[in-house]
């Protein structure tokens, strides 16, 4: 199921779309919410790429996956579907990842800096669950990105 959002968008509101396998991306969805109060938290698998181009400012979130991919099935035909209809608009990248280094993170930053979107400052990783201290600085994170 898609879910379409009906009726006029506020451009001034944020989205944040996330994949999570384990829940750990889940979370940190959660918490980058707490701190951005009228962003509109949605898992990919519930949207149309359609109605995500409608918002100005975009939150993704995605958890590394094999040799640190994005999750090849929903996530990363997904964002090949957004991936060229991004200029002016603002991104944010966050996700959680169990092994390496973080590498599928600096990729995907990488593709977004290719596009004409303007990339958040700093993305947010975080190695496998969120403690409670990444916790907060996930609502730190989203309190930064409601002042892009």
């Amino acid at each position: 199921y898609f879910l379409y959002v009906r009726g006029e968008v506020d451009m001034d509101k944020t989205i944040l779309v996330y994949w999570s396998g384990t829940g750990n991306t889940k979370i940190i969805a959660e918490k980058i919410k707490e701190g951005i109060k009228d962003a509109f938290l949605v898992n990919v698998e519930n949207i149309d790429y359609h109605e995500v181009l409608k918002y100005d400012k975009i939150i993704l979130g995605c958890s590394a996956m094999g040799n640190e991919n994005l999750e090849e099935e929903i996530f990363e035909p997904f964002f090949e579907s957004i991936e060229n209809k991004l200029d002016n608009k603002k991104i944010a990248l966050f996700g959680s990842y169990g092994w390496g280094d973080g590498a599928w993170m600096t990729n995907w930053e990488e593709r977004v800096k290719k596009t004409k979107a303007i990339l958040f400052e700093e993305s947010l990783t975080i190695y496998s669950t969120p403690s409670t201290e990444e916790e907060l600085l996930a609502v730190e994170f989203g309190k930064k990105i409601s002042k892009f």
